[in-house]
């Protein structure tokens, strides 16, 4: 039986995704505490009383990975009454797509980058949350251009299929893919090729700044561009 009379608790969670080693990868904290010690969770805590969940995200994520100057976006609310073995928790989770070399992740024993697809067993309804990020992802992909997210600034259009293989799980076909990106608002087709000496030099691409509507997601090709 369930208490009616008691409130619940609100909680951030951060899901943030990059790409190391041709792989998806997702980074993970190790709970210090019960309930769950010594399990690997996504970076969360309870949101204070003077903060948004805004600023409860970028707080948390900050004490607890040392990442900051990452761009959010809220993902989606988890809220079964069973997910909290000890009370009832309300999770509100927050989601980057971020480039590895930009995120400056000091790993340690409690603090790393695992891939997606072969996870260490994680604390909580966090396997869910996870799964679901890339879920949202991969449906993203058909709509706003979340793969630039994980590129350099100046790109080849192999580079990028191999973002978007990756992301999918799954090969695309060369020709098909490349008519579809070309397409893309916000392409800059570059007059700049790779200087690769043993293979034929490729075109190099670069992406602007580009908002999504009311998804207020933000793209662009090189954070620190002013």
């Amino acid at each position: 039986m369930f208490n009616e009379t008691k409130t619940h608790e609100i909680t951030v969670d951060t899901v943030i995704l990059t790409i190391k080693n041709n792989a998806l990868q997702v980074l993970l904290i190790k709970r210090l505490k019960e309930p769950f010690i010594d399990k690997w969770a996504i970076p969360g805590g309870y949101v204070r009383m003077s903060e948004t969940l805004e600023q409860a995200a970028v707080r948390i994520l900050k004490e607890k990975t040392n990442v900051d100057n990452v761009y959010l976006e809220q993902l989606y609310t988890f809220g079964d009454p069973l997910r909290h073995p000890d009370s009832r928790v309300i999770t509100c989770v927050y989601f980057a797509l971020v480039r590895y070399q930009d995120v400056k992740v000091m790993e340690s024993d409690n603090v790393s980058w695992y891939p997606i697809d072969d996870l260490p067993s994680l604390a909580f309804d966090h396997k869910e949350i996870v799964d679901y990020a890339r879920t949202r992802t991969r449906l993203s992909l058909r709509t706003c251009p979340v793969a630039y997210q994980l590129l350099k600034e100046k790109f080849t259009l192999t580079e990028m299929q191999k973002v978007y293989e990756i992301i999918m799980g799954k090969q695309l076909d060369k020709r098909n893919f490349r008519k579809k990106v070309l397409g893309t608002e916000g392409l800059i087709e570059l007059d700049e090729f790779t200087k690769a000496s043993s293979k034929r030099p490729a075109r190099l691409y670069q992406y602007k700044q580009l908002y999504t509507g009311d998804l207020k997601s933000f793209f662009i090709a090189n954070k620190e561009e002013k």
